[in-house]
């Protein structure tokens, strides 16, 4: 008995203190003050931007997937992670055993993907009124740990650790419905300053979308390549990563104030991605041996 309610009791705590947590986010509870975001009072919606893009491999990051005993979400919140930890510590000074962490804001659309093609035969056979349009989107404050680790593959145990932590909790579907609830009692004007709250009391904003696996055309034109990206959120920094066929295009928009060398940065992503491949590919020799 035991054994089947403990699940259930693990997942209502969760979800119990990750709702706290986003509410206390929304009232008071600010990031601490670090290089990836601006003092409390210099928060603006509308700073002078860049846009920066890199590819990388789908395959290898499949490859330390596998090597990892993870997804490849783990692989891609650890380089990050690992990314952001070199940016900081090279650029800040701090000492290799410092420690601290940030959080980013994570949209989550909660919208069942099955049932997506149940609306669209409901669509074609003339009962679209029924259809609830649009996503049903959720958030989650997934927090990025920065540290200096020996081990770049650390980096992505840690991240495994805390995105299973996350996936035990029932956050994106209880502020979706939250968030629902308060635009119809209070307005848009309400439910907007709610949402400018969350992100200018977090650091950074992140997302992995897939893609299609398959190169596709538009209007007779190939698609080379898919990078999306946002503007006018407070935050100086969002990461974006999009697969596309076999490659996974990582777009980054800083704030140029705050990531004047916001080419660094993206160096930093390349590098973190080639050490934990080289570390996967050490650990998949070792396995093999033994």
């Amino acid at each position: 008995f035991v054994a089947w309610v403990w699940p259930y009791l693990v997942l209502a705590w969760n979800t119990v203190v990750d709702v706290i947590f986003f509410a206390a986010t929304i009232l008071f509870l600010r990031d601490p003050n670090t290089l990836f975001r601006r003092g409390d009072s210099e928060v603006t919606l509308n700073p002078r931007r860049r846009f920066v893009h890199r590819s990388f491999s789908l395959d290898d990051v499949k490859f330390i997937k596998n090597a990892m005993n993870c997804t490849v979400n783990d692989v891609l919140v650890g380089a990050t992670s690992a990314a952001l930890s070199r940016y900081y510590f090279r650029n800040s000074g701090g000492t290799d055993t410092y420690r601290t962490w940030l959080r980013s804001v994570l949209l989550v659309n909660t919208r069942p993907t099955a049932s997506l093609q149940a609306y669209a035969n409901m669509i074609e056979s003339g009962r679209s009124n029924d259809v609830a349009w649009g996503n049903q989107l959720g958030y989650i404050l997934l927090p990025f740990h920065l540290a200096m680790h020996n081990d770049p593959l650390a980096y992505v145990r840690k991240a495994k650790m805390t995105v299973d932590r996350k996936k035990s909790s029932l956050e994106a579907i209880f502020t979706c419905k939250t968030s629902e609830v308060f635009v119809k009692m209070f307005g848009l004007k309400a439910g907007a300053f709610t949402f400018r709250r969350m992100f200018a009391n977090t650091t950074i904003s992140f997302s992995n979308l897939v893609g299609p696996t398959e190169k596709i055309e538009l209007c007779g034109h190939p698609v080379v390549f898919i990078a999306p990206s946002v503007y006018g959120v407070p935050q100086a920094l969002i990461v974006h990563y999009q697969s596309y066929n076999n490659t996974i295009k990582i777009v980054l928009s800083v704030d140029e104030e705050i990531f004047p060398n916001y080419s660094q940065l993206l160096d930093d992503f390349v590098e973190s991605f080639g050490l934990i491949k080289d570390a996967a590919s050490r650990l998949s020799e070792s396995i093999k041996k033994e």
